[in-house]
């Protein structure tokens, strides 16, 4: 008799989302023991103070920054838009994957957004608070900033409604602040697990205070799938609409390689691109070190490279489409911006941008590749990679070679460009190190919901595996 195939070799039955042999009360421990055990591992401690110490790196560039000027950064003419608006536009893309997984595959009932939708949430807030440090910078009068806010003032001075920087206030506000609702809002269910198992009357009371009272009755479960697919809803148009209007920072201008119609489902792609590849790198990780590759499983790490894959390909079409759409158009400013990036000064920022946007990506055609940690989590770091350079390649390139000749000049950058630069990853970073210890991981009840158990009949407390599929279609017996 032929060797039975494990489900990740057949064809035909799908792996569980959860693996092992856990029951509800085990997931619960599971995911609990995490911001319950005394003392993290060792690795978290090794991490959070890496972070710490680029946090306080950012925190002396600002203070630099504001004491001297905006002269310490690279920034020259005509490259006015440097490393902060390049990074405000990364931040901005790694964090829309958090809104897809959460809201939009939700709304489509992709059961497996369950064990990785807490981690993208969480991604989410803490990326666009990174991304909204950088134009409070750029502006270098940052004690006039409130001027961008559209509220009365004492010079009776209001922002002009019309400027896409404007725009971009209200569309990154609005999704931070829904965001954070969306994400609290699914958390409420587990604050109360750990309130209900704190051992310290400091963090039953904390724990307490966040879960609003939360009891687990029929009532209040109703009310939260309500609000919940009501936060989802609301959430989904954002995917589209906030990147949209970053790129429209680009697209409203007249300068040859920004003023393009391709930007916005272009920037959108990317930002989904990314923001994967970003919760692939904190996933895996993560999974290792606090022990949950029986709720993070090889599928889930399967399904997102297959997302990836797909995005890569709609990246590197827009590549493509950008060079026709310059040969076709038959402008000479145009054409030459877009041979100028990549043939010219920083060739070098285009070859890696493609090499890891489109080619690095490939490999995920290959099962082995995609379950295999270590090759996925450096594809997702040189992912990030070209994604950064992405948005170097679109702001400095276009910049540095304007239409004269004379007034051209190279981009370089500064310590403190690279500085601030590293610093917003510690930032990240120790935002998220504390999530990951204090805060739920995953998603509980939702985990819960996609287990065998929870479709278990009447009087069946273990339904046990799912029986084999018909080794053939009924139509052909």
């Amino acid at each position: 008799m032929a060797e039975s195939t494990s489900v990740f070799e057949d064809p035909i039955r799908k792996p569980a989302l959860v693996q092992g042999d856990n029951d509800f009360s085990s997931v619960t421990d599971i995911v609990c023991k995490v911001a319950e055990t005394p003392k993290p591992p060792k690795a978290w401690y090794v991490t959070f103070t890496v972070a710490l110490g680029l946090l306080g790196g950012l925190g002396a560039s600002i203070v630099y920054l504001f004491s001297t000027g905006v002269g310490v950064w690279g920034n020259n003419q005509p490259v006015a838009w440097g490393w902060p608006i390049v990074n405000f536009v990364f931040w901005v893309g790694i964090g829309h994957a958090g809104t897809l997984i959460s809201a939009v595959l939700f709304l489509f009932r992709q059961t497996w957004r369950t064990a990785i939708n807490r981690f993208s949430e969480a991604m989410t807030i803490f990326a666009v608070i990174c991304a909204g440090m950088f134009p409070a910078i750029h502006v270098g009068r940052v004690w006039v900033i409130y001027w961008v806010f559209p509220i009365p003032n004492q010079m009776e001075m209001w922002p002009n409604f019309r400027s896409p920087l404007l725009w971009d206030v209200f569309a990154v506000g609005t999704y931070f602040t829904v965001s954070l609702l969306f994400w609290y809002m699914g958390m409420v269910p587990d604050l109360a697990t750990l309130r209900d198992r704190a051992t310290t009357r400091v963090r039953r009371m904390m724990y307490g205070i966040f879960s609003l009272g939360w009891s687990g009755s029929n009532r209040h479960w109703h009310r939260y799938e309500r609000a919940y697919l009501l936060l989802a809803a609301l959430a989904t148009p954002l995917v589209l609409s906030v990147h949209s209007v970053v790129s429209f920072d680009f697209a409203v201008s007249q300068l040859p390689g920004w003023h393009t119609t391709i930007f916005p489902p272009y920037f959108v792609a990317g930002a989904i691109f990314s923001g994967f590849a970003m919760v692939l790198s904190l996933a895996i990780p993560a999974r290792e070190l606090w022990g949950l590759k029986d709720l993070i499983t090889t599928r889930h790490i399967e399904l997102m490279c297959k997302v990836i894959m797909a995005t890569s390909m709609m990246v590197g079409y827009a590549y493509s489409t950008e060079f026709f759409v310059a040969w076709y158009s038959g402008n000479q400013y145009e054409g030459f911006a877009f041979i100028n990036r990549a043939t010219g000064p920083y060739w070098w920022a285009y070859t890696i941008m493609v090499s890891c946007n489109v080619l690095v990506p490939q490999i995920f055609w290959f099962k082995k590749m995609r379950t295999n940690m270590w090759v996925v989590f450096i594809a997702a770091a040189l992912i990030n990679v070209g994604m950064w350079f992405e948005r170097f390649v679109i702001v400095v390139s276009s910049l540095n070679r304007d239409f004269l000749p004379s007034s051209w000049n190279y981009f370089t950058p500064t310590a403190i460009d690279i500085l601030t630069l590293a610093g917003s990853f510690g930032l990240f970073l120790t935002l998220f190190l504390l999530f990951c210890r204090y805060l739920p991981q995953v998603a509980i009840a939702e985990i819960k919901g996609v287990m065998p158990q929870s479709h278990a009949g009447p009087g069946d407390s273990n339904p046990g595996p799912e029986p084999e599929p018909p080794s053939q279609p009924e139509a052909f017996a």
